[in-house]
C-alpha cells in the first residue's frame, strides 16, 4: 500500500532532516520551503495540514529540501530577501543583503543633502542604492560593481521598485575619473582571508568570494577607498562605510591619516556591534 504523505507529515519530516544537516531554525525554514514548493503562504500551509500531497507536489518539495540540505542559502532557493522593508531578488553569484547593512543605509540617509549625488561602490543586488532612493526621492544614485551579474541583478531590482540608477561596470573609483559626489557609500569585502574557511557553509561555499575576501586583515579595500574617496567627494561630502566586527579603530585611523576628513563617526547595529564608520571631507 502506498504511503500517504500529508502536508503536516512532510513538514515534520523536513524539519527533522534539515536539523540533522545542521540548518538552524529548521522548522521555520521547512515551512518556507514547503510554501515555495506548493505555491501557498504559511496560512495556507496550516489550513492544509491534512491534505495528501500528489507525487508532483512531493517531487517539488524534495527538490527544494535537497538543495537546502546541501546548505545552499535559503535566499538563493527562494529567490528573494527582505531588506529595509523592501523585497529584493537575489541570485547565486551576488552577495545576499544582510539586515546589518540597514545601519549603513540609515547613517547615509541622514547625511545626504536634498537632491544629492550619491555613489554606491560595489552595488551588488542594489539593496543599498535602492533603499536610499526610496527613502530620499530626488537624489541621483550611481552604482558600480566589478561583476556584470551583479549589475544585471541591480537593474532588475531597480525596475522592481520603480527607481532609476546609473549602473557602471568597474572596480572602486576606476570608472569615475573627474567625477565627484555628495555622498559615497560602500559595503566592501572585509572578512580576513584566513577566516573565510571558518564561515557557515551557506556563506563559504555559495556566496561570491570576491564580495567577502578583504585580504590578510580584512582592510585591503579600506586602504584604497578612504584616501581615493577624497578625490571624488565634493567639499563637505560624506564617505560612509560598513565595517566588520572589531575593525572600527583601524578604519577610523585610515580616515584620520588622510588629514582630509572631519566629523569622523561610528555607528552600532542593532546587535551593538560597531558596523559603520564615516567622515566628512574638509
Amino acid at each position: 500500500m502506498t504511503e500517504t504523505w500529508t502536508t503536516l507529515k512532510v513538514l515534520n519530516w523536513t524539519k527533522g532532516y534539515l536539523a540533522e544537516k545542521g540548518v538552524e531554525n529548521a522548522r521555520l525554514e521547512a515551512e518556507w520551503l514547503l510554501c515555495a514548493a506548493l505555491g501557498m503562504d504559511r496560512v495556507g500551509l496550516y489550513v492544509n495540514f491534512d491534505k495528501p500531497l500528489t507525487s508532483v507536489e512531493l517531487a517539488a518539495c524534495r527538490a527544494l529540501v535537497s538543495r537546502r540540505a546541501r546548505r545552499e542559502p535559503l535566499q538563493y532557493i527562494l529567490g528573494s530577501q527582505d531588506f529595509y522593508g523592501l523585497d529584493f531578488e537575489v541570485a547565486p553569484g551576488v552577495l545576499i543583503p544582510r539586515h546589518d547593512t540597514e545601519t549603513l543605509v540609515q547613517e547615509a540617509a541622514v547625511r545626504c543633502p536634498p537632491r544629492g549625488k550619491v555613489l554606491d561602490i560595489g552595488v551588488g543586488s542594489g539593496c543599498i542604492a535602492i533603499a536610499l532612493a526610496k527613502a530620499l526621492p530626488g537624489i541621483g544614485i550611481t552604482g558600480c560593481d566589478a561583476s556584470k551579474d551583479a549589475l544585471e541583478l541591480a537593474e532588475r531590482n531597480a525596475a522592481r521598485h520603480g527607481v532609476s540608477l546609473e549602473l557602471v561596470h568597474g572596480s572602486l573609483f576606476e570608472p569615475f575619473t573627474g567625477r565627484t559626489f555628495d555622498l559615497i557609500v560602500s559595503n566592501p569585502p572585509y572578512i580576513p582571508t584566513a577566516d573565510l574557511d571558518t564561515l557557515q557553509p551557506e556563506v563559504r561555499d555559495h556566496e561570491p568570494r570576491q564580495a567577502l575576501d578583504g585580504g590578510i586583515d580584512g582592510l585591503d579595500f579600506y586602504r584604497r577607498m578612504v584616501p581615493e574617496a577624497l578625490c571624488h567627494l565634493d567639499a563637505g561630502g560624506w564617505l560612509v562605510l560598513e565595517i566588520g566586527m572589531g575593525q572600527a579603530p583601524a578604519v577610523a585611523g585610515l580616515f584620520e591619516a588622510t588629514g582630509g576628513f572631519r566629523e569622523i563617526f561610528s555607528a552600532r547595529d542593532p546587535g551593538g556591534i560597531e558596523r559603520v564608520i564615516g567622515g566628512r571631507k574638509v
